[in-house]
């Protein structure tokens, strides 16, 4: 699932992501533009989401990541990736990784690195429940 928090209204990049990675076999769902982190979780919970990106462009990254995380454990829903992109400093990358976000995209990377990160992911998932 991909969302664009906050108020924030330019999406492109969300768009070419969610392309991205649909047309490398991904069932994507984008729900558009200015979503609340409730809101995003209330979706993530519907759609029986596995991974959430979030593009964020406005500088409220430090709020929304962790607002995002904190929903998805509340409502049981640890185990979902939360990932994410847009115009965010690498001190801030870090510290929202060591909250338990996964990898933060900024602008230019190219859509074949974040297709290979979800492809990891979900590998490594895979592996570890055949292993269970």
């Amino acid at each position: 699932m991909i969302a664009k928090p906050g108020l924030d209204g330019h999406d492109r990049g969300a768009k070419v992501v969610a392309r991205a990675l649909a047309e490398s076999g991904y069932e994507i769902v984008y729900i558009g533009l200015h979503q609340e982190p409730d809101a995003i979780v209330q979706a993530a919970l519907q759609e029986d989401a596995e991974a959430v990106g979030l593009s964020i462009l406005s500088g409220a990254h430090m709020t929304l990541f962790p607002a995002v995380l904190d929903g998805l454990r509340k409502n049981g829903m640890s185990d979902v990736l939360l990932f994410g992109g847009g115009i965010v400093p690498r001190r801030d990358i870090d510290e929202l990784k060591a909250l338990g976000t996964g990898e933060i995209f900024t602008p230019g990377t190219d859509t074949r690195k974040i297709v290979a990160y979800l492809d990891a992911f979900f590998e490594k998932k895979l592996s570890a429940l055949k292993q269970n």
